[in-house]
């Protein structure tokens, strides 16, 4: 009776962590995007220096994250609305059934940062960029709060694509053992 029950709970625990996540991710998200539009505005758009490889910027971005993919009309926004949305509920459908605290705060991550990022589509029809990191002549494409919880969160997916996890090896040893 115990085993069943140990599990439902770690999932509700991953679950409430992944959620609490994307809530932060997403506000997070919002109020900088918020304070740096109208940062930029009283600037009237100048890039300011924050350090030697550090500017915040005004960038709007019509594509998905780092500029690629650009959207040229409405109707490719509205494709790449439909499609993060469809992403982010499908990643929502996996945070509710993991156990595991790692997955679930990287689908946290993910999620929050897609939908800051169709917000920005439907609210200014672009994403609002403003972080510009650059160095010995290089520039890294410009990105924004919700960027960098959808890298984070897919370099977090990816790391625990490496871990062991219990359930997989013993899937691998009765395989084998079936063979």
């Amino acid at each position: 009776m115990q085993a069943t029950g140990a599990p439902a709970a770690q999932r509700r625990r991953a679950r409430w962590l992944g959620l609490w996540i994307l809530i932060a991710a997403l506000a997070l998200d919002r109020v900088t995007k918020v304070w740096l539009l109208a940062e930029m505005a009283r600037r009237m758009g100048a890039p300011w220096t924050i350090t030697p490889f550090f500017d915040l910027v005004m960038v709007w971005n019509r594509g998905v994250s780092f500029g690629m993919f650009q959207a040229g009309s409405d109707g490719e926004r509205y494709v790449l609305i439909a499609v993060s949305l469809a992403i982010s509920a499908g990643l929502g459908i996996w945070l509710a059934r993991t156990q595991d605290r790692l997955v679930a705060a990287s689908l946290g991550l993910v999620i929050g940062g897609a939908v800051g990022n169709v917000i920005d589509r439907f609210q200014w029809g672009a994403v609002a960029d403003f972080f510009l990191v650059h160095g010995f002549g290089y520039y890294f494409p410009a990105f924004n709060v919700a960027d960098a919880a959808i890298t984070i969160g897919v370099v977090g997916l990816v790391l625990d694509s490496f871990r062991q996890h219990p359930r997989r090896a013993r899937g691998t040893q009765e395989d084998k053992a079936h063979e």
